[in-house]
C-alpha cells in the first residue's frame, strides 16, 4: 500500500505529505484547531478529514476575486 493510499496519517506523515512541520501540528491540537485521533500516546490523522480540513481554512486573495 502506498502511503497516498493510507486513511491514517501519523505526524511524520503528515509532515512529509502535507507539510505541516511537527510544531504546528502540535500547536493547532492544543488550539484544538486541527482533527486528530488519539490512541494512548499516538496521534494519527485522517487523510480525508485533513483534506476536509485544508479545503475549509483556504484563503482567497481579494486580488483574485476582482
Amino acid at each position: 500500500m502506498s502511503s497516498a493510499d493510507k486513511r491514517w496519517l501519523n505526524p511524520d506523515e503528515l509532515e512529509a505529505e502535507f507539510g505541516i512541520k511537527k510544531s504546528t501540528q502540535a500547536l493547532k491540537r492544543k488550539q484544538k484547531a486541527i482533527p486528530y485521533t488519539k490512541q494512548g500516546n499516538f496521534i494519527f490523522y485522517d487523510r480525508q478529514k485533513i483534506n476536509q480540513w485544508l479545503e475549509s481554512h483556504t484563503v482567497v486573495d481579494v486580488k483574485e476575486v476582482q
